[in-house]
């Protein structure tokens, strides 16, 4: 072995994405190319009545302009989000009711801002409450868990429990905002189409595009060489590349469709709300008897998508007695798809806070509470975990962070104006893989290729390909060259659920492995061509386990509130986890402290409102929803140990793209109680809520 596995290497894009030569969905030339721009529609539910395009058609340099009325018949996908233009039906506000295709994207938006639209408005609903008379018990939530699980007798145990929480929390809707916006490029040649999309997976691009369009799949090609982030709302297609296609196919162009920031909250997907209700009862010596976790979140009257924010209680924590339930209401809505550790994330902020608020009620250390209540199996499941490493997570951490010096009573440390406080939680993420092939050629010149269709969306999926064929082949790691991000490529899964390098590696694994066997046994030089070896971990990847899979990790925070703005600053944050072997340090740093990063933002500055009146999310741009900036961000440290697991794929990884923002949010809102004395159990926590909090603590 070549030690390639685990060392930091360079990722091996980072000169042409620092030097601008990396292309991405909207920057691939093509003569003849056009430029496109949505209309998006006016009113919250209702049916187009008319479309006045004759303003637009005289702007000079617009081409044409898309309507219900005459855009190409798509067939009817089985994601209604992709309907576009088909119909006069407006699901909610912000559907595009028509495209204005042009020779430039500024006449494009010209053109777009002189079509006149006319409607039938209807009556809306988009306020989101526990008590919606629209409220039910859908079959099952994302990721087709049981909606609903319970053992025992949760309400008794509760009741007779010495200590006892009862709370409430909420966690307002949130958006991915990828520093790419949603972009395709599309062309038409000889009934074949080609398309540039920035995507977490083109082979999803390729097959739903064959299924609207009536092509088989070998006649399109899908490319996604550099994708500028994503967060989950690239993980299936969405209405850019349907848009581009269409347009590009009308025109008989190359069409590119670049969707303006404002548009994306409504088109591309957001964090559901969610509705949190917990009773935590436990005993006197802090062992939790009953655990129920109530989740109410709201889903569009088009497509249904059930956060799974209670499937991480399923998970966590030893209680004889336990309820999860998850409820959805049907509203007048966008519809709702991935962010970010979906489920995970807003499901431990409430938890691990509720978990806070029980130490509190029994005068425990929080960290020795969740200790206290480490199950020896998977509670839901009952199956052993492959591993588990949580306990080691925390006392790591604590060591780390100095948590044995802390002052248990809030507000008890001041420096002027500032409160400080430190607060704790854990976090979870469940092991996810699937099949996947590759090939890896030898060629006479001594270097390697190999070839997979995964995605690097920015975590550098590229050089730790490149380092896991390095070791199985045996060789230097500048002799490996890998090909990712193309259906012209060996197939593979999207990059999603943190599963991308556990599928992607077990295939490449496979390959480069089978191909130094093959290798040894040949003779002689090699064939022109090369020598190639094809893996295809159908049948073993998705062969399913008899272990629990998951990885930990366990965030601690400290944090300063002003007393007179009401800002809270973070001093620090560390995240120690237990996520399988780390095939590379530097990219594996990065990842975790992107996710911590983002749950600094989803505890402090993000947030979007739904306005009642207009049925529309007010923060639509980088102006409004505050993303963390580097003034938001002091010290974030990230750690993890030397976990083995066998139970796993052949590297013995785990995914590590979104554990990292699991439990940031709750370690920061605990720290701020810890600061303050304060309980604040809405999110994010802002200036206004937290001088509201202090001023009520005061009377």
């Amino acid at each position: 072995m070549t030690g390639s596995v685990g060392a930091p290497a360079e990722r091996r894009e980072g000169r042409e994405k620092v030097g601008g030569t990396a292309r991405y969905a909207g920057e691939f030339p093509s003569p003849g190319r056009a430029h496109a721009w949505p209309v998006p529609a006016g009113v919250a539910r209702g049916r187009v009545t008319g479309v006045g395009t004759a303003a637009a058609l005289a702007v000079p340099g617009v081409i044409a302009v898309l309507t219900h009325e005459n855009a190409p018949r798509l067939a009817e996908p089985d994601d209604a989000t992709l309907a576009l233009l088909q119909n006069p039906r407006v699901p909610h506000r912000g559907w595009f009711v028509a495209l204005v295709v042009a020779e430039t994207l500024e006449a494009a938006r010209a053109g777009a801002a002189a079509v006149r639209v006319t409607y039938d408005a209807e009556e809306h609903d988009v306020t989101l409450t526990a008590s919606h008379p629209g409220v039910y018990v859908p079959e099952e939530a994302n990721g087709g868990y049981p909606a609903v699980r319970e053992q025992g007798d949760p309400d008794g145990a509760f009741g007779s429990s010495t200590a006892r929480v009862d709370v409430a929390y909420r966690v307002p809707p949130l958006h991915n905002h990828p520093m790419e916006p949603h972009t395709s490029t599309a062309r038409w040649e000889d009934g074949r189409l080609t398309v540039h999309t920035s995507s977490q997976g083109t082979g999803a691009v390729r097959a739903v595009l064959a299924g609207l369009f009536g092509l088989p799949e070998e006649r399109i090609v899908v490319t996604a060489e550099h994708v500028g982030g994503g967060f989950g709302s690239k993980g299936t297609p969405r209405p850019d590349v349907v848009l581009a296609a269409m347009a590009a196919r009308e025109t008989g162009r190359p069409v590119t469709v670049a969707l303006p920031r404002r548009f994306l909250p409504a088109v591309v997907g957001h964090r559901a709300p969610t509705l949190h209700r917990l009773r935590l009862g436990a005993d006197a010596d802090g062992r939790l008897v009953s655990l129920t976790h109530e989740v109410t979140t709201h889903t569009s009257r088009i497509k249904e998508f059930v956060e799974q924010a209670a499937v991480p209680a399923r998970v966590m924590y030893a209680a004889p007695h336990s309820r999860t339930v998850h409820r959805v209401a049907a509203l007048d809505v966008p519809s709702p798809s991935w962010m970010r550790a979906p489920g995970e994330a807003p499901g431990m902020y409430a938890l691990e806070s509720a978990l806070d608020e029980l130490a509190t009620e029994l005068g425990m250390d929080p960290v020795e509470l969740r200790i206290r209540n480490e199950p020896d199996v998977e509670p839901d499941s009952g199956r052993p975990f492959s591993s588990r490493h949580l306990v080691e997570c925390l006392r790591e951490g604590a060591r780390r962070f100095g948590w044995a010096g802390r002052d248990p009573r809030p507000g008890a440390r001041r420096e002027g104006p500032l409160l400080l406080g430190t607060g704790v939680a854990a976090a979870t993420y469940p092991v996810l893989v699937g099949p996947s092939t590759a090939t890896a050629r030898a060629l006479p010149d001594g270097s390697f290729l190999v070839r997979i269709n995964a995605t690097d969306i920015g975590t550098g999926a590229r050089t730790v390909l490149a380092q896991v064929g390095a070791d199985a082949l045996g060789v230097p790691l500048e002799r490996v060259r890998i090909e990712v991000g193309s259906t012209e490529l060996p197939t593979a899964p999207l990059a999603g659920g943190s599963s991308g390098t556990a599928s992607w590696g077990w295939a490449v694994y496979d390959a480069c492995a089978g191909l130094a066997r093959r290798s040894a046994g040949h003779a002689g030089p090699l064939p022109p061509q090369g020598l190639e070896f094809r893996a295809d971990t159908t049948g073993a990847a998705d062969a399913g386990s008899d272990f629990a899979r998951h990885a930990f990790g366990a965030h601690f925070a400290e944090v300063a509130v002003d007393t007179v703005t009401g800002e809270v600053r973070v001093g620090r944050l560390l995240g120690v986890y237990a996520a399988g072997r780390i095939l590379n340090a530097r990219t594996a740093r990065s990842q975790f402290v992107g996710g911590m990063t983002m749950g600094l933002g989803m505890a402090l500055t993000e947030g979007s409102t739904m306005d009642a009146a207009f049925g529309d999310f007010t923060e639509s741009d980088l102006a409004s929803y505050h993303v963390p900036v580097h003034a938001d961000v002091a010290g974030i440290e990230a750690h993890w140990l030397d976990e083995e697991d066998a139970r796993l794929n052949p590297m013995g990884s785990k995914g590590i793209g979104e554990i990292g923002i699991v439990g940031t949010a709750a370690a920061m809102g605990n720290a701020v109680h810890h600061a303050t004395g304060v309980r604040l159990r809405e999110l994010p926590l802002t200036p206004d809520r937290v001088l509201t909090g202090l001023l009520d603590r005061r009377t």
